[in-house]
């Protein structure tokens, strides 16, 4: 709900500070209910094609009041009726004296309100999928713009082999290419509930049209494409599975775990002074310690992921426990967690691609870092240079370990920098081996840079292609 500007009552954050205006209104009062009206006017319009005696003037006097809804009206008739779509009957029927006798005929509650739901939902994640592509562009710049910079790898959180800070961009991009996918499948594969009656096997219906099957089946296909589906859930209980549910709350869970991954890089990436995410002017990182730069953004970013992505129990325990033809414990459950999920989502991509726009890297101290390491990682390609040379390789393996392990503990036990090369140089073991040469970093990032070439081209692009105008859109965007 969008909340008024009061300061006496409690606001949810994903409105008053997070999710964008877009998809705010999107789950607005006045869009869900306008939609129940529209979906009123869809059934009074297709039973009339299928010759129930319905005038024109009836859906005309519909069709006019379908944005004009007086909430406080129909707050009263709640508190009255305990019914939210009874309240909301009446209050529609209120405006529309002469229409009052058809709305909602035949018709069973979900008819408005879970055919409501696959709407927003279908137009919720057209609206994350816009963003979702705006960064998956933004990150792949990111990624080719970086493509061959050393830096050093981590398994473990341990170092490991190098490699580029484009190529680990790509692991983050790849993610959301995944999630792309996905949701791109969601949206194709989306049914509409339909017209189905109270518990689902359009008996109702069958009645109104005495007896006849085709009419109701019919009825069934002409209101979805009238709300602009093309294909209806073959079988319903009273509401649609909610199974459904789950699957586009599953969606949603993996761009917040995309999102929290790539998240926990960057703040671990800070704290090492290798890439900082955008910091303003006159931001302010800490309130006493003054020459803090904190990744708030990143910080922010995962926050809001681990929400979202714990909202996704909900759609499967819901579903699991909807006894027989539907219960109502599904209902509050979903008015809190269907819409929150999709604005955390939608603020999660807000913030990736705030992120993503400014992130800024330090060759030097990635390449200071890496250097440290590096002695350690070329002592392989030092082995097999001294073998050539006509060493004896167990004799020059047993030299580089113990070597290594002191220049080790200099490091961890007196602090100083990796000597391990000097101390190498200085035994004649290895007086004809060219110990500087393994000390390029470039030699041990393997493809890496021509990865992101690849990438780029057989995955981003054709991406790009089909969505030139999100994109467009996305980077002119103003984003705080």
């Amino acid at each position: 709900m969008l909340m008024s500007k009061t300061h006496d009552i409690y606001q949810n954050p994903l409105i008053s500070r997070y999710a964008s205006r877009d998809m705010a209104q999107l789950w607005s009062p006045q869009r869900i209910h306008s939609t129940w009206r529209r979906l009123w006017v869809a059934l009074a319009e297709s039973q009339q094609e299928l010759g129930l005696a319905i005038s024109d003037e009836q859906i005309a006097e519909l069709r006019g009041e379908i944005d004009n809804i007086d909430f406080d009206a129909a707050n009263r008739y709640e508190r009255i009726k305990r019914h939210d779509v009874m309240a909301h009957i009446a209050a529609y029927g209120d405006l529309c004296p002469a229409a009052v006798g058809i709305i909602h005929l035949g018709a069973t509650s979900c008819y408005v309100t879970d055919n409501t739901d696959l709407i927003l939902m279908r137009q919720s994640l057209k609206i994350l999928r816009d963003k979702l592509v705006g960064v998956i562009d933004r990150l792949a710049q990111f990624a080719v713009e970086y493509r061959d910079l050393p830096c050093l790898g981590y398994t473990h959180l341990q170092p490991a082999q190098p490699t580029t800070v484009g190529k680990r961009a790509t692991l983050w991009c790849y993610d959301l290419v995944m999630d792309l996918e996905e949701l791109e499948s969601r949206i194709a594969s989306l049914r509409f509930r339909g017209a189905k009656g109270t518990t689902g096997t359009q008996a109702t219906f069958l009645q109104l049209f005495k007896g006849d099957h085709a009419k109701v089946r019919q009825l069934d296909k002409m209101v979805a494409q009238k709300m602009g589906f093309e294909n209806v859930a073959p079988v319903t209980g009273q509401t649609y599975s909610r199974k459904v549910d789950a699957q586009i709350l599953s969606v949603l869970c993996g761009i917040a775990t995309s999102a929290h991954k790539a998240g926990s890089d960057l703040r671990l990436l800070q704290s090492f002074k290798e890439i900082e995410e955008p910091f303003e002017a006159h931001q302010v990182g800490s309130s006493a310690m003054a020459y803090k730069r904190n990744p708030m953004r990143s910080e922010r970013m995962c926050g809001l992921a681990r929400f979202v992505a714990n909202i996704a129990q909900n759609g499967e325990q819901t579903a699991a426990v909807q006894w027989m033809e539907r219960t109502l414990d599904d209902s509050a459950n979903r008015r809190l967690t269907i819409p929150q999920a999709f604005m955390g989502t939608d603020a999660i991509l807000i913030l990736y691609q705030n992120i993503t726009n400014g992130l800024v890297v330090y060759p030097k101290v990635i390449a200071s870092r890496l250097n440290a390491e590096l002695p350690f990682m070329v002592t392989e390609e030092i082995l097999m240079a001294g073998v050539e040379a006509g060493g004896d390789r167990q004799q020059l393996h047993e030299a580089i370990r113990d070597h290594s392990q002191d220049a080790a503990r200099q490091v961890k036990e007196q602090g100083g920098r990796n000597d391990l090369i000097e101390r190498l140089s200085r035994d004649a073991l290895f007086n004809k081996v060219d110990l500087k040469a393994g000390l390029d970093a470039r030699k041990y990032i393997g493809r890496a840079p021509e990865q992101v070439d690849d990438f780029v081209a057989e995955v981003i692009e054709p991406i790009r292609a089909r969505f030139q105008a999100a994109i467009k859109q996305t980077a002119e965007d103003v984003i705080f």
